[in-house]
């Protein structure tokens, strides 16, 4: 048995070795040579990634492949990858320079959750203090990692900074139940900056805990603008809407239905699209959707939560998933792929992500600007 064990673990060193030095002839290529080191680049890449979580320190000629490769990719978010599955230190300047400069890539977010474990705390701090702040604050919330809270609570209460920065930051703290928590408090306890407190409440109000949710409610009434609940649907069929007005009410803060949805290309890229809605649904179930977002949630649009080995939460739609991975859609657009040994638990919503509520804060008469503005939403030539 013992001779056995000995010899697949020779062969497994062999195997190492063998993948090692391929890595090592596909990376040594001169850097004037782009589609050569593409080519050959993503050869290596592909060899490394049989070998990720392996110690460098003991395996020298493994060492030398991954630091050519890592020199190839440097500047693209494949460096992310390889600095994250060989556990790298040192290259935080590179990887908060990535992140800014690609925010939409899926790297990107991986790559300020290694900012975050990493002992050198400077370059999040000097990122957060100069003009790419926004997108950093954007990418802390969107890495739904519990120490990002830690950098995203103390934005809230800096006067210096701008408000739209200082709103990104309240958004960013529910997404994950530790900042949902802290979030709440400081709206409790009356420390929530006035200016503060409509985001807080609209992200409140739809946070994943049901506990937060309820919280929130009772914390942040929503009051209807017109003094009372919508008249019955029928009465509302009846009424003349603005298309025009309506489009200011989608984009309106307290509304803010571009910030999950897209319409011709504007807006973000996270719930269904609406550029043809009119054309898909009639005005009444347009308005059954809006007052009831859970009672007919589109296929592939159901929501997870999963929480991850190491703490991380996510939670948004599982946009593909193959037998090793899953790639997770957040609010905001941010796509994150994990690893499915990564993940502890795994949890379909009922409920949909779209808050129900949103009518609330409407007139009669704004409500049915906002679904002729909806309806209005066709195929070229309807």
């Amino acid at each position: 048995m013992e001779n056995g064990y000995l010899g697949i673990e020779k062969l497994k060193k062999f195997a190492a070795g063998c993948l090692a030095a391929l890595a090592v002839l596909v990376a040594g290529v001169p850097r004037d040579s782009r589609a050569e080191v593409d080519d050959r680049t993503r050869l290596a890449l592909e060899a490394l990634n049989r070998l990720k979580d392996t110690d460098l320190e003991v395996n020298p000629a493994l060492k030398q492949a991954v630091l050519r490769v890592l020199e190839q990719v440097r500047g693209e978010p494949e460096f992310v990858e390889v600095v994250r599955d060989f556990k790298l230190t040192g290259h935080e300047r590179e990887l908060i320079d990535l992140a800014v400069r690609k925010p939409q890539a899926p790297q990107a977010v991986t790559a300020v959750r290694l900012l975050l474990a990493s002992t050198n705390s400077a370059i999040l701090k000097e990122a957060l203090a100069g003009k790419s702040a926004p997108t950093v604050v954007e990418l802390l919330g969107a890495a739904t990692d519990p120490r990002a809270v830690a950098w995203l609570q103390p934005l809230l209460t800096d006067s210096n900074r701008p408000l739209e920065l200082r709103q990104t930051a309240v958004r960013g703290l529910p997404q994950t139940t530790e900042g949902a928590h802290v979030l709440l408090a400081l709206a409790t306890d009356g420390v929530l900056p006035k200016e503060l407190r409509p985001v807080a409440a609209t992200e409140l109000r739809a946070a994943r805990g049901p506990e937060v949710r309820a919280a929130a409610i009772k914390l942040f009434p929503i009051e209807s603008a017109a003094g009372g609940n919508l008249p019955p649907v029928s009465e509302l069929l009846t009424m003349s809407g603005d298309p025009k007005q309506g489009a200011e009410i989608f984009r309106r803060p307290a509304v803010a239905c571009h910030t999950c949805h897209q319409v011709n290309g504007d807006g973000t890229d996270f719930g269904p699209k609406l550029s043809e809605i009119g054309s898909k649904l009639g005005k009444e179930a347009l308005i059954a959707s809006v007052l009831d977002p859970s009672s007919g949630i589109s296929f592939g649009f159901e929501a997870w939560r999963i929480e991850l080995k190491n703490g991380t939460e996510l939670f948004g739609l599982v946009v593909s998933e193959t037998a090793e991975t899953l790639s997770v859609k957040q609010q905001g657009g941010q796509v994150t792929d994990v690893k499915k040994s990564e993940v502890a638990t795994r949890e379909k919503q009922s409920l949909s992500i779209m808050p129900a509520g949103l009518e609330q804060s409407l007139t009669p008469q704004e409500f049915v600007d906002l679904i002729a503005y909806l309806s209005s939403l066709r195929k070229a030539g309807m």
